[in-house]
């Protein structure tokens, strides 16, 4: 038998992230980051205008991607420019999760 609690405390660490990922305008906001050409970061403004989201919601839905580890920003005085962030920790974990259900459907005895 697997070791399910195991899988229940993967999904546990990447809850948050799998939540950030899980909603469309959260999703549309990734989208917007991958599409900037220059890859220097985006200002809220202008992910307002991609996004047709209002500028409150915009920085709400910015936090939470932030929390998952999935953006980061720079400063450049009074100006923040987003952009997706290089690290992949949570990514990785995401696909041990995958991988782990994958090995525990393809183990599992289907007969009856």
């Amino acid at each position: 038998m697997h070791d399910l609690k195991q899988l229940q405390n993967r999904f546990s660490e990447v809850s948050d992230f799998l939540l950030a990922l899980g909603d469309e305008k959260r999703q549309a906001i990734i989208i917007a980051l991958l599409e900037d050409p220059a890859c220097k970061g985006l200002r809220v403004t202008e992910l307002t205008e991609a996004t047709n989201l209002s500028r409150p919601a915009v920085s709400h839905h910015l936090k939470i991607l932030k929390q998952a580890k999935l953006i980061d920003y720079r400063s450049e005085g009074t100006k923040n420019y987003y952009y997706l962030s290089h690290d992949t920790t949570e990514i990785d974990k995401l696909k041990d999760v995958l991988t782990l259900v994958s090995t525990i459907i393809a183990t599992t005895d289907h007969s009856e």
